[in-house]
């Protein structure tokens, strides 16, 4: 890599740690801009997995006050994570590279969907919690709906990493009896056991596909967007954010669609 080719992962690294606690949706960053640089998509998608593993446990951390009360919940639903990204990991690393390269796109623009009405979803939700005045605590019980559905969006973040978090915080925002900061912090705990499962399982099956420089400049950068970036951040506006996020996340449709 050159000086500016680092720099430049360092820079998405750090934003992508950032807007991930904020938004959900930090790989639409890291991900076109590794696919840009000519890193072949499955492996661009194995490696920024791995390196956002360090960033997805700090933000976790981060949320340990809000996750008071829903413990045995959150244990109820970890399994349903794993299991997921379990069975996600193993289509990515056994499905021909031709069939992720052709589905990667689709994916990036349902991701993409996502990010544009997740404010709109987020007020739905808001409104429904604040009608039912829903507690913050594990005497609610959760709809079979919601393990289901939680174990989709693990094998989704297994397979592509793209806005999982996006994706858990409207499945939980919607069918986890709990506050909207609840099933955040639930979100991002979730999303962190989703790419450690399967980081161990590219460890396991796929050693050679891992780009140790994406992984390593990846997880420094992602961790300090986690701890400070969120900070600068949360200075602009929502819309510039997902204005960028949209951008990036069309030029890598368009880099795989009519460049490869």
């Amino acid at each position: 890599m050159t000086p500016l080719e680092i720099g430049i992962i360092l820079v998405a690294g750090l934003w992508a740690g950032a807007i991930n606690t904020i938004v959900g949706s930090g790989t639409l960053v890291t991900f076109p801009v590794l696919v840009s640089m000519g890193v072949p998509p499955v492996t661009a998608t194995i490696s920024n997995a791995m390196g956002l593993i360090a960033g997805n446990f700090t933000g976790a951390w981060g949320y340990r006050k809000e996750l008071q009360g829903l413990g045995r919940t959150l244990w109820k639903l970890i399994p349903c994570s794993l299991v997921g990204g379990i069975i996600g990991a193993y289509l990515l690393l056994h499905l021909p590279e031709s069939v992720f390269e052709a589905i990667s796109p689709v994916l990036i623009g349902v991701a993409l969907l996502f990010v544009i009405f997740q404010p709109k979803l987020q007020a739905a939700v808001r409104r429904r919690q604040e009608r039912s005045g829903v507690p913050n605590n594990d005497d609610q019980k959760q709809p079979i709906i919601l393990y289901a559905l939680v174990f989709f969006a693990g094998v989704y973040g297994g397979y592509f990493v793209a806005a999982q978090g996006v994706l858990l915080l409207g499945i939980l925002g919607v069918f986890l009896m709990a506050s909207l900061q609840g099933s955040n912090a639930i979100k991002t705990v979730l999303v962190a056991a989703v790419n450690l499962i399967a980081g161990i399982s590219y460890l396991l099956f796929a050693f050679d596909r891992i780009d140790w420089w994406v992984v390593l400049l990846i997880a420094i950068s992602s961790m300090v967007g986690s701890l400070v970036g969120a900070k600068i951040g949360r200075r602009m506006k929502p819309v510039a954010l997902r204005i960028v996020i949209v951008v990036l996340g069309l030029a890598a449709i368009v880099k795989m669609v009519f460049f490869d």
